[in-house]
């Protein structure tokens, strides 16, 4: 008998199993060591234009809009990130006092019932903002999301209650972020979440 087409086999196998490796290393990146590293914060001093004097009217630029949503990407990956792992404090400067309640509760309800939450963020497909504009000294800026991620609940059993751990789940978020002109402090924090 002749084994030499197993040993082909075995090693087609094991090529295509380190490309599909190499793949998911590319789309879905590596761990450095130093995510746990990133500041919780979301501070942006872009150029908000002062047309009148007597009013305090501020209004985007394209600059400054693309500076934005680049930190609002990054809120909005760690916010989701944390919350499903029920770590609220690493992000409490993120959001406002009505949003961390909400998702507070939601943790303590989810942790009642000895439930698990596990959850892999693929990425973000697009980020693009709705719409901005100025409540008294609140500057108020709405971003739609779509993004790609991986969500399943799991009893103490470890049997799924909700989600699929194998399949990729498109989410469309709406988030509005708020920053008072008048406070000291420049984070933009979360202030209502639609889906």
């Amino acid at each position: 008998m002749n084994y030499s087409f197993e040993y082909i086999d075995i090693i087609l196998l094991a090529m295509i199993a380190g490309f599909i490796f190499l793949r998911l290393r590319g789309i879905l990146g590596k761990k450095t060591g130093h995510e746990d590293d990133m500041a919780p914060s979301f501070a942006n001093d872009f150029d908000f234009k002062k047309p009148l004097k007597k009013k305090e009217i501020y209004e985007f630029n394209e600059d400054a809009k693309k500076e934005f949503l680049n930190g609002a990407k990054i809120a909005y990956e760690t916010i989701i990130t944390s919350f499903a792992k029920g770590k609220l404090t690493e992000i409490k400067s993120l959001l406002n006092a009505d949003v961390y309640k909400l998702f507070n509760d939601a943790i303590k309800e989810r942790s009642s019932k000895e439930y698990k939450n596990e959850t892999t963020f693929i990425g973000i497909n697009s980020a693009e903002i709705k719409n901005h504009n100025q409540n008294n000294d609140l500057l108020e800026v709405s971003v739609s999301f779509i993004s790609e991620i991986i969500t399943c609940i799991k009893d103490k059993e470890n049997k799924i209650i909700s989600g699929d751990p194998q399949k990729i789940k498109r989410v469309n978020d709406t988030w509005k972020f708020s920053r008072n002109i008048r406070s000291k402090n420049p984070n933009w924090q979360l202030i209502e979440t639609e889906v």
